[in-house]
């Protein structure tokens, strides 16, 4: 009886080379990231964090907005684990309730920073030389602009506005901080974009007959992949840290909307009678940037080709 012969064709190879490699690229990239134990730590932290936060009507003991009458600034107790801030309000369940606020704003301005950087990048490398040469100019000038500056001068002009009063401010926070943070991701993108465009693969796919669509959508943009992760995983942590500051500084979210910043800016007139409604923040505040930038390290180790 005659072997029967395998019959395979180069688009057949090509497919099974391409799905071997991805497996092995990200699950090669999982594997050296859970053997980084900070990195691992970090990892469950700000998962800890992030369901505290979807869970804070059921993890918090009381509203954020509730104010207990004759309680101001009492220390920690059974009923308040973490004491009372100066008006009256539980500070364990502002704390769970910031992390909801927090997280949520360096979320969504990261989605804003991705969109924005990798649009503004992407038609940069592609675009030709004369859209490359504009936006890199515009990039420059908004890097060049003093990020404080504009989100507080944005703020002030939309603080009126049926803009400026939605989720109580926090929808001009996350346009203001997303549209100061996209630079850096931009450069990035087009960077990589540059590169890759130039490769052998895509220049056999170009060869081929496949169209700028396809390059960009089966090529170029899971090869991006990479870098906009670790970018983003860092820039989450800067947003948090960046809305803290707005908030202490009285331009940031409203009260009675509880969040770490303007937490920190309540308690830090009550420091000399009592460190605890600014020190729950505070720390908490710390704990999530520590836990983002062992995480962010640890995704950057790990999605490094060179380092494989």
């Amino acid at each position: 009886m005659a072997q029967q012969q395998t019959v395979t064709t180069p688009a057949l190879l090509a497919e099974a080379e391409r799905q071997v490699r991805v497996r092995s690229l990200w699950g090669d990239a999982f594997r050296r990231l859970i053997r980084n134990r900070l990195a691992l730590a970090g990892g469950i932290v700000v998962l800890v964090f992030a369901a505290v936060a979807v869970l804070a009507p059921l993890a918090a003991p009381y509203d954020y907005a509730h104010i207990f009458t004759g309680k101001q600034l009492a220390p920690p107790s059974p009923s308040h684990w973490l004491g009372v801030d100066l008006v009256g309000r539980d500070t364990l369940s502002r704390v769970i309730y910031g992390a909801r606020t927090s997280l949520g704003v360096g979320l969504f301005t990261s989605a804003i920073v991705v969109v924005i950087g990798s649009v503004v990048g992407g038609v940069a490398a592609l675009g030709g030389k004369y859209a490359d040469n504009l936006l890199m100019r515009f990039t420059d000038m908004v890097y060049a602009f003093p990020d404080l500056l504009f989100i507080i001068l944005l703020q002030a002009v939309l603080s009126g506005t049926g803009l400026g009063n939605v989720m109580g401010g926090l929808l001009v926070v996350f346009l203001a901080i997303g549209m100061v943070n996209w630079v850096t991701l931009a450069r990035i993108v087009r960077g990589q974009m540059l590169s890759l465009r130039e490769r052998d693969y895509v220049l056999a796919a170009r060869a081929l007959g496949a169209t700028r669509r396809r390059i960009v959508v089966r090529h170029l943009l899971p090869n991006t992949l990479s870098p906009v992760i670790v970018v983003v995983t860092f820039a989450i942590p800067q947003a948090i840290f960046l809305e803290a500051a707005l908030s202490f500084i009285g331009v940031g979210v409203r009260p009675p909307t509880a969040s770490w910043g303007n937490m920190i800016y309540d308690g830090y007139a009550s420091i000399l009678a009592t460190p605890w409604p600014i020190l729950s923040p505070a720390l908490a505040l710390a704990v999530t940037f520590l836990a983002f930038t062992f995480l962010g390290d640890g995704l950057r180790d790990a999605l490094d080709p060179r380092t494989r």
